[in-house]
């Protein structure tokens, strides 16, 4: 069998993305037949031994596996937590295949997740270069001014120093304590949504993801899951450019 790069094989194998393979191996986690491995090398997944972290990863699931989850607050994305706490992937019961996160939503914020074992189809989606777009419903607490609107929406520098590029912003309700906002982005910085509002200096009170690349969450009821139609993948797919696999 031709030899592939090894953060491809890690990816296939469900473990992780392959932006994430490609961290581990830079860490000097990743051995192949026992010797630490660079970005680059590659290996044959039949015939080499692949580790990561001391662990033999498995060959590339046969059955993939592609699920939204609508993710309730008080939950963290990663894939367990040392201190305890609620993680998404403790709701996804009845799944028997180790899916993993497909970028996150932080402890506070809601809506859809997507899950997978298919680690390429997870880094497509969440590579910076790909600008996969993401809906969010978001309130805020009190009024939002023109002033603000404008400034969200044509980018603002976060507390980094980062500058958002230029995104959709609408006004979808407006009350004397509330204002609820539609805003899609195409990037993923950490909890950028929540990050670009202080920017402007507005307070979210609460943050809903409801669509990623066209596909959206609709009427899924909080806590649930079910997994992706062959159409949400095609939508999926054509965001990032991808024909449709059959």
């Amino acid at each position: 069998m031709e030899k592939i790069r090894v953060q491809k094989i890690i990816a296939e194998s469900g473990l992780c993305s392959r932006r994430k393979a490609e961290e581990l191996i830079a860490d000097g986690e990743v051995t192949v037949n026992g010797r630490a491995c660079s970005l680059g090398d590659k290996a044959d997944p039949k015939a080499d031994v692949i580790s990561v972290s001391g662990k033999r990863i498995g060959e590339a699931p046969r059955e993939k596996r592609y699920i939204m989850l609508n993710k309730p607050r008080g939950y963290i994305t990663t894939m367990s937590d040392e201190q305890g706490r609620k993680t998404a992937v403790d709701l996804l019961n009845g799944v028997e295949e180790r899916v993993v996160p497909v970028g996150r939503l932080d402890r506070n914020s809601e809506g859809l997740l997507l899950f997978t074992n298919d680690g390429e189809f997870a880094n497509e989606i969440t590579h910076p270069s790909r600008h996969v777009s993401k809906t969010y419903r978001v309130t805020i607490d009190g009024k939002v001014s023109e002033v603000q609107l404008m400034k969200l929406s044509a980018g603002v520098k976060l507390d980094d120093g980062k500058v958002t590029l230029p995104c959709s912003v609408e006004v979808l309700s407006e009350e004397p304590n509330r204002t609820v906002l539609r805003i899609t982005i195409k990037q993923g910085l950490n909890r950028q949504i929540r990050r670009m509002c202080a920017a402007v200096g507005l307070e979210v009170g609460r943050l809903r993801r409801v669509a990623i690349g066209g596909v959206k969450l609709g009427m899924l009821k909080t806590g649930e899951w079910r997994d992706l139609t062959k159409d949400e993948l095609r939508i999926l797919r054509a965001a990032v450019g991808k024909s449709v696999k059959k």
